[in-house]
């Protein structure tokens, strides 16, 4: 009985023993390769994360589903501050669903305190927490968390996400704006090309091309990003992220979002633009071309996309 004993101590010290080395070996491999990282992105505008926003008031989240909003930033000056993209992430913790709703940059908005502007210019003015209370006043949407990622270090992040590239169909040559000359047809693309790709905006769609292209590259990427490769790679690609994202989601959150998204990989992103199809006019106003949008049927769209778990694919263009 007392061999028994002594033997069951021994298996529970020896399982403690591994259990204690594995943690250690995962810790230490965790920090080499989020300092790999950081060495890749030490040049990232947001290194001195959160101290470069007000505070942002989101409520917390409720039911299990997070709204973040993401802001890109492009730094080379061309907006002078002014958001370049601006989207809300749905994510369902029970369903890892990931949503994505896109709203156009020239949509004409009421921005708190400020009267009517473009919603861009919401970011300019007042940072993540201004464009939260305009998406709240204008589409009665809470948004719980912000992300603000400069483009400058998007390519380095896909790199990591996606080191074979990542394959588009340009429907014709792209060049003017971006630095670079992309020829027509299916072909793959990796960092600074697939910034290109999603930056250009000189087509007969304009912004709403370049909105549908950053829908698609970000769905592309998620794929890439629930792969074991992409697992075992989280730690740099948090490394070589945090100094090009500003954002006041917790790393836990970050990592629980992570792991259900890959549980739930065989789930394609979807998708909605803002404003949808017949609910906005072109005009130009004291503030330069806008779209001015009917609020209510947009509101009801954005609310419905929200809130509806369904399979398909809501892409509006």
């Amino acid at each position: 009985m007392k061999r028994s004993q002594t033997s069951k101590r021994k298996l529970i010290r020896n399982i403690f023993l591994l259990a204690a080395f594995l943690g250690i070996t995962i810790a230490a491999y965790s920090i080499y390769q989020y300092n790999q990282g950081l060495s890749i992105a030490s040049d990232g505008q947001f290194k001195d994360d959160g101290a470069t926003f007000d505070s942002f008031e989101g409520p917390e989240p409720e039911f299990g589903e997070i709204n973040i909003l993401i802001i890109g930033s492009d730094t080379r000056g061309e907006e002078n501050g002014q958001s370049d993209a601006l989207m809300i992430a749905h994510y369902n913790q029970k369903s890892h669903r990931l949503k994505i709703a896109s709203i156009m940059r020239d949509t004409y908005v009421d921005i708190p305190d400020y009267g009517k502007l473009k919603i861009n210019a919401a970011f300019a003015i007042g940072g993540p927490e201004l464009v939260r209370k305009t998406i709240k006043q204008n589409f009665d949407i809470d948004v719980n968390y912000y992300a603000v990622v400069d483009f400058e270090g998007f390519p380095k992040i896909v790199d990591i996400v996606a080191p074979n590239g990542i394959e588009v169909d340009i429907p014709y040559e792209m060049s003017y704006g971006i630095g670079m000359t992309l020829p027509p047809g299916k072909q793959i693309l990796h960092g600074n090309e697939l910034l290109g790709y999603v930056r250009y905006r000189h087509d007969r769609l304009s912004d709403f091309g370049r909105v549908e292209r950053q829908q698609e590259v970000l769905s592309k990427i998620k794929e890439q990003a629930t792969t074991i490769h992409s697992l075992v790679n989280l730690p740099k690609m948090l490394g070589v992220a945090d100094p090009y994202i500003d954002t006041n989601v917790e790393a836990s959150t970050i990592l629980a979002i992570g792991k259900g998204l890959i549980a739930g990989k065989s789930k394609p992103v979807e998708t909605i633009r803002i404003p949808i199809n017949d609910s906005y006019v072109n005009e130009r106003v004291n503030v330069g071309a806008v779209l001015k949008i009917d609020f209510n049927k947009n509101k009801q769209a954005l609310t419905d996309f929200l809130a509806e778990d369904t399979d398909s694919n809501l892409e509006l263009e």
